[in-house]
């Protein structure tokens, strides 16, 4: 799937370094509308906001010269021993 975002931005012309900046907006946006679609309860938008993060996130970490698996990996690799609890609904991390 990733490839095939990658090709359609590339199309599009989206995938130029220097648009970075552009593209955090783009992101910002899209976040915006994922916590709006949240506060409404409104599933379908939640699930298109969801998409539509991913799809910027790759096109972002494309500019930026990154791959969004190994950032994903090396997120995971930082909080895999991560020991914490929960606290009124959030995750609290060990000092």
């Amino acid at each position: 799937m990733k490839g095939l975002i990658l090709k359609w931005a590339s199309e599009r012309g989206l995938l130029v370094k220097g648009n970075e900046r552009n593209q955090l907006i783009k992101l910002m946006e899209e976040v915006g509308e994922l916590s709006s679609a949240i506060l409404k309860d409104n599933q379908p938008e939640v699930k298109d906001a969801l998409g539509d993060i991913q799809v910027v996130l790759i096109i972002l970490c494309y500019q930026l010269g990154y791959d969004l698996d190994e950032c994903l990996e090396d997120a995971y690799n930082v909080i895999k021993n991560r020991t914490g609890k929960m606290d009124n609904g959030t995750f609290v991390k060990d000092k």
